[in-house]
């Protein structure tokens, strides 16, 4: 994403009073405008920041996904907590064991107590667990205070469900069986100064019998490599030494590309002064000092062997 003051002058040329852009990820621009304006109304009605609170369950991907609903968040105008008592409060679900599930539903009960005392409070649930059919279910029939429900498909749309609900006062929900689409250049906010996860790929084919993994995120679909190439250039020059690709199964990567790709044949393509690239496949984190220019597969972690370069 770009640097905020270029992301300043992007929304100076939005006329949010306009028609709703179509294409990505103009629209977006457009609602975080949009939302922005009514963030500030009711802050100035408050006589204070509105407060966001982004709680992530589950794996690398998930943080991932976290930072950039929290980017999304800032440039709306919320100040980021820790603290759940906040005015708004956003779960990044994981569903890969029932427990996981469990542990939702229980904070969901004590969120409830704190939006009886805060009629403004809002509460939004995406991630895996929201792929789930019958989780939705039961959200909308025994958890009617929840304000927002999106999947880890539309996570781009995050500003326009935003505004909807602003403007709505009614539940949100929006969940995407599967999807083709990868929105590029929308804000992110980095957890950490020296070092950043970057997604080359989403979703899954293997369909494997122990694993919701297909069904949660969807098919495999690959960024274009100079759009990672381009993400990677702007965190090397913002100070980030250490990369970790991620992807369900990043040894397919490229394979549904227009002009197809290896996963070595990006890595070769990454000549950057990191100290250290990690892959992160299955859930696996496998690190590795310099890149790789052959790859081969044990079982389900990603093996990286014959190094090339130095870090």
């Amino acid at each position: 994403m770009t640097n905020n003051e270029e992301f300043e002058k992007i929304l100076e040329n939005i006329d949010e009073n306009g028609p709703e852009p179509q294409e990505e990820p103009e629209r977006q621009y457009y609602f975080i405008k949009k939302a922005r304006a009514l963030v500030k109304k009711m802050s100035e009605e408050l006589g204070r920041p509105l407060i966001s609170s982004v709680t992530t369950f589950g794996c690398q991907m998930n943080a991932r996904d976290s930072e950039k609903l929290i980017g999304i968040l800032e440039k709306i105008g919320y100040v980021m907590t820790e603290d759940e008592h906040a005015d708004f409060v956003i779960y990044n679900t994981c569903t890969v064991r029932e427990n996981a599930n469990q542990r939702v539903y229980g904070r969901l009960g004590a969120l409830n107590s704190m939006k009886k005392k805060n009629p403004h409070m809002l509460i939004g649930l995406c991630g895996c667990m929201m792929q789930e059919p019958e989780v939705v279910e039961k959200l909308k029939k025994s958890y009617r205070f929840v304000d927002l429900i999106f999947g880890t498909h539309n996570i781009f749309k995050f500003a326009e469900l935003i505004y909807t609900r602003l403007i709505s006062e009614r539940m949100v929900i929006d969940i995407w069986k599967d999807t083709d689409k990868i929105v590029e250049n929308l804000p992110v906010d980095r957890k950490y100064p020296f070092k950043s996860g970057v997604n080359i790929m989403f979703g899954c084919n293997n369909f494997c019998s122990y694993c919701i993994v297909p069904y949660v995120r969807g098919r495999e679909r690959s960024r274009k490599p100079m759009d990672i190439i381009r993400e990677i250039e702007k965190l090397v020059a913002d100070g980030v030494v250490e990369v970790m690709l991620l992807g369900q199964n990043v040894n397919s990567y490229g394979k549904n590309l227009e002009d197809p790709i290896t996963f070595a044949q990006l890595l070769e393509q990454m000549g950057y002064n990191l100290t250290r690239v990690a892959v992160e496949c299955n859930g696996k984190i496998v690190p590795k000092k310099h890149l790789a220019e052959t790859l081969t597969t044990d079982g389900d972690v990603l093996e990286v062997v014959s190094f090339v370069g130095g870090g």
